[in-house]
């Protein structure tokens, strides 16, 4: 699995850095780093934009740079990589067969995390047509996430839409949970505090507790009460229910559309 080339190490493969740092998966020592914002200093004991010719050493590669700009990106290392090495991407949308052939025909997997990868606690899909591939994507993300493998590429764009962008629509909720409550008079401190604790703690409890979140929303929605109340608005015409499929279809959309 050493060493592995990271191609990009910005938002999600510093995330993937600092996770596997974290649970020990891989060391610094495994990695090289290839980013034009990289320096040394910020990865010790990592190899940081070595020559080209160092590249032939790596056994994996993540692309992880942003999705418009990838094959800029990789035209001068393609040629220096062993021809044996397996090609793991997190650039969304961009599919399987076109980094194959960008790449030379090597192996290649196709990941969505998400940032929780940082503290050992994202999620992840992962597809391959190669078994090699599936087991190099796997060493990389079961450390640091909980996996789903698909068993068509297709669904990749559904994955992204339902897992990678998810995070963003979480913290848009607690952003706008915090400005209402910050309207309704709570002082923006008070709100804040009050809306992150309570997300934070619910999202644990359905993680450790077992049980469906429609079971949980019961449990914390008395008939008749505040709670009902509040949900016969998110959950009503124009709510939940309708703007979710919304949001998705958009995500898949745009997620088709990097792929060329």
């Amino acid at each position: 699995m050493t060493p592995i080339l990271l191609l990009g190490a910005g938002r999600m493969g510093g995330a993937l850095i600092e996770g596997w740092r974290r649970t020990g998966a891989f060391s610094l020592s495994d990695l090289i780093i290839r980013d034009p914002a990289a320096s040394p200093e910020a990865f010790p004991g990592a190899v940081v934009n070595p020559p080209l010719e160092a590249l032939s050493a790596a056994k994996v590669v993540l692309l992880a740079v942003k999705p418009q700009i990838w094959r800029e990106a990789v035209a001068d290392v393609v040629p220096h990589l062993a021809p044996d090495a397996i090609v793991v991407s997190i650039a969304a949308g961009v599919r399987a067969a076109d980094i194959a052939q960008v790449f030379g025909g090597r192996r290649v997997a196709r990941v969505m995390p998400t940032t929780a990868v940082a503290i050992g606690q994202g999620a992840a899909s992962l597809y391959a047509d190669t078994p090699e591939a599936l087991d190099a994507a796997k060493a990389l993300l079961a450390p640091v996430a909980a996996t789903v493998e698909l068993a068509d590429e297709r669904l990749m764009h559904a994955a992204t839409a339902v897992s990678g962008s998810a995070p963003a629509y979480l913290y848009a909720f607690i952003e706008a949970l915090e400005a209402a409550g910050a309207g309704q008079g709570l002082s923006p401190e008070d709100s804040a505090r009050l809306a992150r604790a309570t997300i934070a703690g619910a999202a644990a409890l359905l993680a450790q507790g077992g049980e469906e979140p429609a079971e949980l929303r019961k449990q914390v929605t008395s008939p008749g009460g505040t709670t009902a109340a509040a949900l016969s608005v998110l959950m009503g015409e124009g709510g939940f229910g309708d703007l979710l499929p919304k949001a998705l279809a958009a995500a898949v959309k745009r997620s088709v559309e990097l792929g060329g």
